[in-house]
């Protein structure tokens, strides 16, 4: 799994950080989403295709391996 952001789409909703905290956070001056880690440990792939689901703005891309 590889993992895009869209910062200029992020809404700054934070739902990604509430769902896979370990992989995403955010920017403190504007609440943009920081991809922490691009290629998550498998245990992780879950949780990222939920932040991405439910990410408002659509800003999460994932790439399947």
């Amino acid at each position: 799994m590889k993992i895009t952001v869209d910062e200029p789409k992020c809404c700054g909703a934070g739902q990604c950080v509430l769902v896979a905290p370990e992989v995403f956070d955010q920017r403190d001056e504007d609440g943009i989403v920081v991809l922490l880690d691009a290629a998550p440990a498998e245990e992780q792939h879950v949780a990222v295709r939920e932040a991405a689901a439910v990410c408002p703005a659509a800003a999460i891309v994932i790439e399947e391996s």
